[in-house]
């Protein structure tokens, strides 16, 4: 089958066999970076393997004589922008809201974006939507530091014409840039969240809150690590680095005497804080700030937790961070990435200091890509952890 947009690299294989495929990507980079007699258990299935994503960012460009809006992906391997109509892996509203937006914003004379050139209104389109309620907040990436007439009645049309669509913002981004949201977003139609269902707990989600893309994937991994704690420990206090609007945190709240949060980003803290009043939790402790440097005061302060949960960006965590962890946790380390390759090179770190990985459970978010979640639990018993060398 041919690849024309530049994803899903293992829609070719059947499903069974691209857990399988997984499970050897996952154990040969283990075994590569980190121990030859690491142990990997067998990947855990998506619920859905069509329709499970939920966040979706579609480049937007236009054609070069007739000026037709396009909006889709790459082709592999190229900035060739492949016009999208139908997605199997994305909610069929999702291709419905982007046709309407393709053809509204040619009807208003709203340009693409052209990126050699670095010119054109309209750049991005980010829709995220709700598993649990089916609402949708759409996002649209101007290239500009304002909002023109032409984009603000595109917005009108998108909330008031299209069913389900809970709110409409718009995210300026004018530099020549690979990332696809600027630093600022402009609520102009209905909401700026939707919300979502984990581990019976509902959460906010705004246009640039990190949240899994798989929201029925992510409850197996929450659900699964809430398991293990609530096996292991009563009451725990728990620690949950890295923590985006403390989705773990907020899964665990009701299984912990306290949990204790860091995030660097404004937006995702100030969500947590409403969905922590939200739902009724009052044993959660919200911080705002780099991971690295908490974890450094937290160390002066002389506190520790039984759990801390590691849920790093795809780079993985600093031999600081790492550190500080282990002075900081008495027990178990809960390490959840999506880069099998950072994750082997962190686990290799804290077993170099007497850390011990008890598991590597791989989950299935991205089904049809080479792409894998994996949750490692690790044991501190016996750890002898370094001075700092480089002050935060």
């Amino acid at each position: 089958m041919q690849k024309i947009c530049g994803a899903c690299q293992l829609q070719f294989i059947n499903y069974e066999a691209q857990l399988k495929h997984k499970k050897i990507i996952v154990q040969d980079t283990m075994r590569t970076i980190f121990s030859k007699e690491a142990e990997v258990k067998d990947v855990i299935p998506s619920p859905l393997i069509r329709e499970y994503r939920h966040k979706i960012q579609y480049p937007i460009g236009q054609t070069k004589d007739s000026k037709r809006i396009l909006a889709g992906y790459y082709k592999a391997g190229s900035h060739e922008l492949v016009n999208i109509k139908y997605c199997p892996i994305q909610p069929e509203y999702c291709d419905k809201i982007i046709d309407f937006i393709r053809t509204k914003a040619q009807e208003l004379n709203i340009s693409g974006y052209d990126e050699k050139k670095g010119n054109g209104e309209l750049r991005h389109v980010v829709i995220r939507t709700s598993n649990a309620n089916k609402k949708s907040l759409v996002v649209l990436v101007v290239n500009s530091l304002t909002v023109s007439n032409k984009i603000r009645e595109l917005a009108k049309f998108i909330y008031r014409d299209l069913d389900g669509i809970n709110g409409v913002n718009i995210n300026f981004n004018n530099k020549k840039t690979n990332l696809i949201l600027g630093e600022e977003t402009k609520h102009l139609e209905g909401k700026d969240y939707i919300e979502e269902t984990l581990c019976d707990k509902t959460f906010k989600v705004g246009a640039k809150t990190f949240f899994q893309i798989n929201p029925q994937c992510a409850d197996s991994i929450f659900r699964y690590v809430k398991k293990y704690i609530t096996d292991n420990f009563k009451n725990p206090t728990i620690l949950d680095a890295y923590a985006g609007i403390t989705a773990f945190g907020i899964c665990l709240a009701d299984i912990a005497t306290k949990v204790v949060s860091i995030e660097e980003v404004k937006e995702s803290v100030d969500l947590a804080k409403q969905i922590t009043d939200d739902n009724n939790i009052a044993n959660i402790e919200l911080h705002q700030g780099d991971a690295g440097r908490f974890l450094s005061n937290e160390t002066t302060l002389g506190r520790q937790f039984h759990i801390t949960i590691l849920d790093p960006p795809r780079k993985g965590c600093t031999p600081n961070s790492l550190d500080y962890a282990m002075k900081l946790t008495k027990d178990k380390i809960i390490y959840v990435s999506c880069n099998p390759a950072t994750l082997a090179r962190d686990l290799k770190y804290l077993c170099e200091h007497g850390a011990k990985v008890e598991s590597i459970q791989p989950f299935d978010m991205f089904p049809h890509s080479y792409h894998i979640e994996n949750v490692a639990i690790v044991d501190l018993h016996n750890v002898n952890v370094p001075e700092q060398k480089l002050p935060f």
